[in-house]
């Protein structure tokens, strides 16, 4: 018969076996980490790790956010939940308090428009001249100069309906770049009443920011679009600069997760003056851009994504 402290010992080995199998492990984003190198320290799927956080497969992770790893378990449940249809998903009832990272966007939440990473060989100009925009247009939305040269795995934002550059065909490279520009993405998270509160003061209706804040993001500011847009509510450099110098009263910290639904909410009131307070259209705009909408109606991604929106909205008191 074996000691008693030996089968204490094993009795308690097993336990702690059994929790780490099924317990996550918070990891802090390096300098240089994506979330397939994240994904591949621990013998997982980009898909997994992705699916376990409520992020797009492609999404580009910030230095000093939080990724949780799931075990094989929880990593297996995560892939199921996000396959299964969706027909009442979105946050908990607004009040909830400050959420965690996990806090995800809409599973059914189209992919950025216009998203796109540079490959080799590819110029500002060139990507510009094929999709019919001055080159200073696109740089000035991606937030660079003109005369920048691209690295390769530079995420950038395309006009929305633009044709797919030639190398788009090409394997999209591992490493993800994003442009140092405002506003800058940074760890924090913000409660759905926080941004409610954030937009009633800016002229939006706390409840249709909300949910565009988080279809877009799940509230987080570190997330980063593979279409360049950062934080909470998603803002494109251009779209920050504009506000910044259109629309702000005061000045906007590029660091600040409330000054980025600040921005974002800026933008939201003047879309929903421009479209005589329609929140559909004006949720449409928010997406694909207003010019867009006017010229070519919604695109099947615009519609999914306002009737998300829409859906949501009710969810956060709207």
């Amino acid at each position: 018969m074996r000691p008693v402290r030996t089968i204490v010992l094993a009795v308690f080995a097993a336990l702690l076996a059994a929790s780490a199998a099924n317990a996550q492990v918070p990891h802090t984003v390096a300098p240089g980490e994506t979330l397939w190198s994240i994904a591949a320290q621990s013998n997982l799927t980009t898909r997994t790790v992705a699916a376990y956080n409520g992020l797009p497969e492609n999404a580009t992770v910030v230095a000093g956010a939080t990724i949780r790893i799931p075990s094989v378990s929880e990593g297996a449940g995560a892939l199921g939940a996000a396959a299964a249809p969706k027909s009442g998903s979105g946050p908990p009832e607004s009040g909830s308090g400050d959420r965690a990272v996990s806090s995800t966007p809409s599973a059914r939440a189209p992919r950025p428009q216009g998203a796109y990473v540079v490959r080799s060989g590819d110029t500002l100009s060139g990507l510009a001249r094929d999709a019919g925009v001055p080159v200073a247009q696109m740089a000035y939305m991606n937030g660079f100069s003109p005369d920048a040269g691209l690295l390769i795995g530079t995420v950038l934002k395309l006009p929305a309906g633009a044709p797919p550059p030639a190398r788009a065909s090409e394997p999209a490279p591992a490493t993800r770049i994003v442009p140092a520009a405002s506003p800058v993405p940074t760890p924090g998270i913000l409660s759905a009443d926080r941004v409610k509160q954030i937009a009633a003061e800016h002229g939006a209706p706390g409840s249709l920011a909300a949910a565009i804040a988080w279809q877009e993001s799940g509230f987080n500011n570190a997330l980063v679009s593979s279409a360049n847009a950062r934080g909470v509510m998603q803002v494109m450099p251009g779209t920050w600069d504009w506000v910044r110098s259109n629309l702000a009263s005061g000045p906007l910290s590029p660091t600040s997760a409330e000054d980025n639904v600040r921005a974002g909410s800026l933008y939201l009131a003047r879309l929903l003056r421009e479209t005589g307070g329609d929140p559909a259209l004006a949720a449409a705009g928010y997406y694909q851009g207003l010019s867009s909408v006017r010229s070519r109606g919604m695109f099947d991604d615009t519609k999914r994504y306002v009737a998300d929106v829409l859906a949501l909205r009710a969810r956060f008191g709207g």
